[in-house]
Parts: C-alpha cells; sequence; structure tokens
C-alpha cells in the first residue's frame, strides 16, 4: 500500500514540477501570474489526442505537436496581448492582471466549444504493467516518469548552458540591467512565455492516457501552479519545483490517513499559514 502510494507522489511530483516550472518562468521574466497555465495545459492533452487518437500519429509525435502547438499559442499571447498591455498598463497595474483572467475563459470556453463537456480518454501509448517489490507500475506511467525526469533535466541544462537560456536567467533577476547590457529583452519574454506554455501542454499530454481529458480542469491545475509557487517562493525555479514536491506529498499520503475533504482543508491550511508567516515562499527573498 505505502509503495503504491508512493508511486502516485513521484508521479504528482514530476508532473507538478512541469508545471510550476512553467507557470514560475513566466512570472519571474514578466511579473504575471498566468491564470491561463492551467487552460494550456488542458489544451496540450486535447491537442495531443486528435493527434494521437484521432489521427492515429506517434505519441510522440503527437507530444511534440502538444508541445509546439501550445508553446506557439503562449508566444501569440504575450506578442500580442500581454506586451501591449504592459506598455499601457492602466487600473493600478491590474490590467495584465485582468488580461489573464480573461484569457482563461477565452480558452476555456473554446475546450468547451470545440472538444465538448464529455471527457475523453487517450489510448495507451505502453501497454503493459510492471511489478517490482509488490508494487504495480503501469507502462503509462512509467512513461510520465521518464519523460518527466528528462524534461525537467534538459530544462535545466538549457537555462545554464545556451545562450537563450542564459539570456531568460539574466531578464529574469533584472529586466532593466539585461536591457542596458543590449538584450532583445522582448524576444527574450516571448520565448519564456512560449516554454512555459510548452511545458504545460507536455504535461497535459503526458497525463492524458493516464486521467481523462477534461475541458474544466484548467482552473484547478492553475490554482495548483499558484499554490506551489506560493509555498517554493514566486520568482524561484527551484522554489517551484519545491513547492510541486511538497503538494505532491500533500496529496498522495494525504488521502491515505486522512478523508478527501480534509486533504483539501491541510493544504488550503498550509497556503494560508505561507500567507501569514512567510508570504515569500520557502526560497523566496523578503521584500522587508
Amino acid at each position: 500500500m505505502i509503495g503504491q502510494v508512493f508511486v502516485t507522489f513521484i508521479l504528482l511530483a514530476l508532473i507538478y514540477a512541469l508545471i510550476a516550472l512553467g507557470i514560475a518562468i513566466v512570472f519571474s521574466i514578466l511579473d504575471i501570474v498566468n491564470f491561463a497555465h492551467g487552460q494550456m495545459y488542458v489544451w496540450g492533452g486535447i491537442v495531443l489526442y486528435y493527434f494521437y487518437d484521432t489521427a492515429h500519429l506517434n505519441y510522440g509525435i503527437s507530444l511534440l505537436m502538444a508541445a509546439v502547438m501550445v508553446g506557439a499559442l503562449g508566444m501569440v499571447m504575450e506578442r500580442f496581448l500581454f506586451r501591449r498591455v504592459k506598455r499601457i498598463e492602466t487600473l493600478g497595474g491590474t490590467g495584465s492582471f485582468l488580461l489573464a483572467i480573461g484569457t482563461a475563459l477565452l480558452l476555456e470556453s473554446l475546450a468547451l466549444l470545440i472538444f465538448g463537456e464529455i471527457g475523453k480518454a487517450v489510448a495507451s501509448p505502453v501497454p503493459g504493467v510492471l511489478k517490482l517489490l509488490g508494487v504495480t507500475i503501469d507502462g503509462d506511467r512509467m512513461l510520465v516518469v521518464g519523460v518527466s525526469v528528462a524534461l525537467i533535466f534538459g530544462f535545466w541544462v538549457f537555462l545554464k548552458n545556451t545562450k537563450s537560456g542564459r539570456a531568460m536567467r539574466a531578464v529574469a533577476q533584472d529586466r532593466e540591467a539585461a536591457y542596458l547590457q543590449g538584450m532583445r529583452v522582448e524576444r527574450i519574454s516571448m520565448l519564456g512565455f512560449g516554454v512555459g506554455a510548452a511545458l504545460a501542454a507536455i504535461a497535459g499530454g503526458l497525463l492524458a492516457p493516464v486521467f481523462a481529458i477534461t475541458y474544466g480542469a484548467g482552473t484547478s491545475i492553475t490554482v495548483k501552479s499558484f499554490i506551489m509557487m506560493l509555498i517554493g517562493g514566486f520568482g524561484s525555479l527551484t522554489g517551484a519545483v519545491l513547492g510541486a514536491i511538497v503538494l505532491a506529498f500533500c496529496e498522495s499520503f494525504g488521502y491515505l490517513v486522512l478523508p478527501g475533504h480534509l486533504v483539501t482543508l491541510l493544504i488550503y491550511s498550509i497556503v494560508v499559514l505561507f500567507f501569514i508567516f512567510r508570504p515569500q515562499g520557502i526560497l523566496g527573498k523578503s521584500k522587508g
């Protein structure tokens, strides 16, 4: 029993880490909480469904198409929506906040219109199960773990060792200094938004064979993304991963010992405690 719960914990921690890294990179570069992040997760699953389950393309190609298409959507949103609003920010700085909520509602409505309100399952790309030390792990979950580990490692390598990755880190640390250094900050911001959207889409595509795709799941994912960033620290990528681990632990092991409604209460109680005693998160820096 404990072993099976531990497998669920690993699965959730890795998926949540992908989601949290995606929203954290957007926040650190643009100083925007992208409330449409969860809807991008949903659209990753939807795109994969149509390419893989309907068009019968290879699962890997379908997952890549989901990342590319949703990533491109994120870049378009940054270029033609968020960038323009940031330039003419009004309403006490809430323009981007309202735009993020509006795009979330738009993407969710489009998902309902195109995909429908009934959840759809995706055929298993990796049939079979592995039994190890009394724990049963199906092929789809092993795929999620393997791809997630590779992507998280690849993302860190990208940030540390590539020109674009280092530029994104520089913009995240000090946008004005990056401008003065001659960096093309707006292009870097667009790339960062696209990378964040692509990570969310990949997470949605990876979980599509494990859980049914539903058009309205985005709001829950966005809320969880916010919780993970709050726990780990806004603007900290390492903190986002730490927040993902904490949330995954509470969900997976919490259901082992507590009723479902008490697990939810526990998570939100932790959020309230962070708001009160450490609003900057575990790895965030205090502005006081």
